[in-house]
């Protein structure tokens, strides 16, 4: 009985102590999985809908496709064909005409709204806001029918009527070679000058009203508080909607489409519309990604450009 009393209490000796388990992540790491857990379904969105489109678009545009058969590699020969193409070089014409008559002004209309709205004397100061901004939350395709009939091309049209009051003749604004460019140039304009107007609002906010104050002591006019103060410090926002601004002139297509229709007109065409007639219309998807990329480069360097004159204007 004492013997086996003892063995017992020998084997109560001899066993070992069980220490409680320890994780293998600390609580840092822990963190930082949770985190990319939560914010992993914007990117695998991302990779799906944006990063593989692109990187396929880079692939095709050096394949002959016509988006049921077999790819076939042909090297730059979409390229070739696209810059030999003179309908290409009139839709950028057309592109950058349009950018030019419906985006430069709205950044400089944009510019002096925000400034009067900022200003003490202007009443009523948030209805003006809500009904710049109307304009952008207002869908395109309404905006782009509502256009099309005050431009219409009879002697009742809207601004026919306005040109005749003042002696002009009516102008053929659908198939004119300018009247398109000024129709959609004009869409386009009243569609964004209210979001740039809202931005360089933001941002005049932001000045501190010490700086007016002091230079109203130092005898500065209204063109020099203009020049010597809100010009430099709205220069990261002036940067930021030029290139903004840049990118959708250059990609510009709802608008010309609806106004233009589906006839590809080469008084309105634009790339885009030139990239959306090559894939849907000629099922050539190979030279229509070669036109993606050939933009997507003019697009960097017009769009470095402008941010370079925007950065030494607003110095």
């Amino acid at each position: 009985m004492g013997r086996r009393e003892g063995d017992v209490a020998q084997l109560q000796v001899k066993k070992p102590h069980l220490a409680p388990k320890r994780s293998s992540f600390s609580e840092q790491t822990k963190d930082a999985i949770s985190g990319y857990l939560y914010v992993s379904p914007f990117f695998i969105l991302f990779a799906i809908f944006g990063l593989f489109p692109i990187l396929f678009s880079f692939y095709l545009g050096f394949q002959r496709w016509n988006g049921l058969g077999e790819m076939e590699f042909v090297g730059f020969r979409n390229f070739q064909l696209i810059l030999s193409d003179p309908l290409f070089w009139k839709s950028l014409s057309n592109t950058m005409i349009m950018w030019i008559l419906g985006t430069l002004p709205q950044l400089i209309i944009g510019i002096i709204l925000a400034y009067a709205l900022n200003s003490a004397l202007i009443k009523f100061k948030s209805v003006f806001r809500v009904s710049i901004f109307m304009p952008y939350v207002t869908s395109t395709v309404a905006v782009a029918i509502v256009f099309g009939i005050m431009f219409n091309s009879q002697e009742f049209g809207l601004f026919n009527v306005i040109l005749g009051l003042f002696g002009f003749d009516p102008v053929n604004w659908g198939t004119s070679e300018w009247g398109v460019k000024v129709a959609i140039s004009t869409m386009v304009f009243w569609r964004w000058v209210g979001y740039n107007t809202i931005i360089y609002l933001a941002g005049l906010q932001a000045i501190p009203n010490e700086l007016y104050e002091a230079a109203v002591i130092d005898g500065a006019t209204l063109r020099q508080k203009i020049m010597f103060i809100t010009i430099p410090l709205l220069r990261p926002i002036i940067i930021f909607t030029v290139f903004t601004s840049t990118i959708g002139a250059l990609q510009l297509f709802t608008e010309p489409l609806i106004f233009i229709g589906r006839s590809y007109r080469e008084e309105g065409i634009t790339v885009v519309l030139y990239l959306y007639r090559e894939a849907f219309s000629n099922m050539a998807f190979g030279p229509a990604s070669a036109t993606a990329i050939i933009l997507f480069l003019i697009i960097i360097v017009i769009a470095s450009i402008n941010v370079f004159i925007a950065n030494r204007i607003a110095r």
